[in-house]
């Protein structure tokens, strides 16, 4: 009798000698799943803005499956892809599909990326999800366990990790050009605050409310959440700092080799239960690795800036004040970078500075990573495992500020060791019928 595999096996077959890399590929029923010429079939939650932006990047794939709250968002990303299947719940997508899949792009809201992102992972489906990776540290922390567990191919969506100009400052901070760092800062202009819940206004035809709302606290509609506000909201967002925290505080956590910060404390006005912050301002505090010295990282976020950066020119003199960014402050000197660009200081000490030659190997590109890694089981740069200890110590400045404590905090343990009232922040209850 004919043995039958479905998606999940075959390729897991056919791709063992991938499997030293540490990644499950997933499924597949093609002839040769592993070729770099075969498509994957990749199904996406949520389908436009950032989503519509991810489905773009994997288009060369077959986007046979989409899920999406709003019927009319659905629709207009259906007749993009007129082949796939569409339904309003991605639980029931996923249950129905699965066996068909490669891989699964979670582009919620925030408050829904974890319990999407962990259903595919349960089903041993790889994952694709966008920052921050999760609405709450305890759910980052389980993300990361699941894709661990199951050996599979997980990229968060910090595209501009892929970019050359971040491998550029890794090298020279690693390679030792301004010595050891001690100090960072990191600041993005970004702002999100004001949130306000309206009552009164019945939801768009197009838009399942109760769906949308998830494992967030059940509430009547509120005008204008969806399809953007809902960042500025505590229930469903993370404000300025979890939004932009994972893009550029990824550059600090990668050259300086971060992950658990051991103290955090925040500052910002008086703490609203339901709207992030007009600012935050929050200092980091990192152990020593190896033999690498302790590290005080400040977030500034909202228009808030270093103090120091008003001090820092070019080699023409000209202020180098810059909206968004990081500063690295080495024993020797400095380096200011941002998405696309870097400058070492002071300007007249590296004058004739010649960079060493590029070591970090260019990306072949942030989703591509990801297909890749599901085919044949290569690395990805910013797999669950790093976007993870990433987003815990995003969102652990998060609660520093909504606590208003200073935070002593036990990553092996997921506690607040000093701050019992704290931990509420941690996590989340979810509403009935939604689970992590």
């Amino acid at each position: 009798m004919a043995v039958r595999w479905n998606r999940r096996q075959f390729l897991s077959a056919t791709a063992g000698t991938a499997l030293a890399w540490g990644y499950h590929s997933g499924v597949s029923r093609a002839a040769d799943p592993t070729s770099p010429n075969e498509r994957l079939n990749l199904a996406s939650i949520g389908v436009l803005g950032r989503a519509g932006g991810n489905l773009s990047a994997v288009a060369s794939q077959n986007i046979v499956a989409l899920a999406d709250v709003d019927a009319g968002f659905l629709d207009q990303a259906a007749a993009r892809y007129p082949q796939t299947r569409k339904y309003r719940d991605y639980r029931e997508m996923l249950e129905r599909e699965a066996d068909k899949l490669d891989g699964v792009l979670v582009s919620t809201p925030d408050h829904s990326h974890a319990p999407a992102a962990a259903m595919a992972l349960r089903l041993k489906l790889p994952v694709y999800c966008e920052k921050p990776l999760t609405h709450t540290v305890y759910e980052a922390r389980t993300l990361a366990n699941l894709a661990a567990a199951g050996k599979l191919a997980t990229q968060m969506g910090t595209q501009i990790h892929a970019g050359d100009n971040y491998r550029r400052v890794v090298e020279l901070v690693q390679g030792g050009v301004i010595g050891p760092v001690r100090r960072a800062h990191v600041w993005a202009g970004a702002q999100y605050s004001g949130a306000t819940f309206t009552l009164g206004t019945a939801a768009p035809d197009s838009l399942n409310w109760d769906l949308w709302l998830g494992p967030a606290s059940e509430r009547p509609y509120s005008e204008g959440v969806h399809p953007f506000k809902w960042r500025s909201f505590w229930d469903y967002g993370t404000g300025a700092l979890g939004d932009f925290g994972c893009h550029y505080m990824d550059l600090a956590h990668w050259a300086l080799r971060l992950r658990h910060p051991t103290t955090i404390a925040a500052q910002g006005p008086p703490y609203d239960p339901v709207s992030t912050p007009a600012w935050c301002i929050v200092d980091y505090e990192y152990p020593a690795r190896g033999d690498l010295p302790p590290v005080h990282l400040t977030w500034y976020d909202s228009g808030r800036r270093p103090d120091i950066l008003a001090t820092l020119k070019d080699s023409a003199g000209q202020p180098l004040n810059w909206n968004s960014g990081q500063l690295f402050i080495g024993d020797e000197g400095m380096i200011l970078s941002d998405y696309s660009r870097h400058v070492l200081l002071p300007a007249e000490k590296f004058a004739d500075f010649q960079p060493p030659p590029a070591s970090i190997p260019a990306s072949v590109g942030h989703h591509r990573e990801w297909i890749e890694a599901i085919r044949q089981g290569t690395p990805t740069t910013c797999n669950f495992d790093y976007s993870g200890a990433l987003t815990e110590a995003v969102l652990l400045g998060t609660v520093a500020y909504r606590s208003g404590k200073k935070l002593e905090w036990d990553a092996e343990n997921l506690r607040v060791t000093n701050a019992p009232d704290a931990q509420q922040f941690i996590h989340k209850e979810y509403r009935k019928g939604w689970t992590l």
